[in-house]
């Protein structure tokens, strides 16, 4: 039987959320995928990038607390974030979470309004 997203330790009903605008619904999509693929697809849905629900993430894969992430380690899946974050600014159709129809109206200058 599937597991929600949030099956996975370090995950919550956030992740259930936002991965689904991914398009990944389950625990076992999500580690099919990969931690650095489902990052990548759960930044272009429009989620937040953070360092912190990035190695979380991926600690939750390894079955390991968010909090088991020291040293070289750390520092590698620094640069390992810092890549995917650069894959989703490389491409301004993606930049934010924009889709390609915001994307285009902002590049004529028309904006979609934003809730305060």
């Amino acid at each position: 039987m599937p597991r929600p997203v949030s099956a996975i330790r370090n995950l919550g009903p956030a992740s259930d959320r936002g991965f689904a605008r991914a398009g990944i619904h389950t625990a076992e999509e999500l580690a099919e995928i990969g931690p650095d693929a489902a990052y990548l697809r759960y930044i272009e849905a429009g989620g937040q990038a953070h360092f912190i629900g990035y190695y979380a993430l991926v600690m939750g894969l390894q079955g390991r607390p968010w909090n088991d992430c020291r040293g070289a380690e750390k520092t590698d899946l620094r640069k390992r974030f810092d890549a995917i974050k650069s894959q989703v600014t490389a491409n301004p159709s993606k930049e934010k979470g924009h889709s390609q129809l915001e994307a285009a109206l902002d590049e004529i200058g028309l904006r979609l309004r934003q809730s305060p």
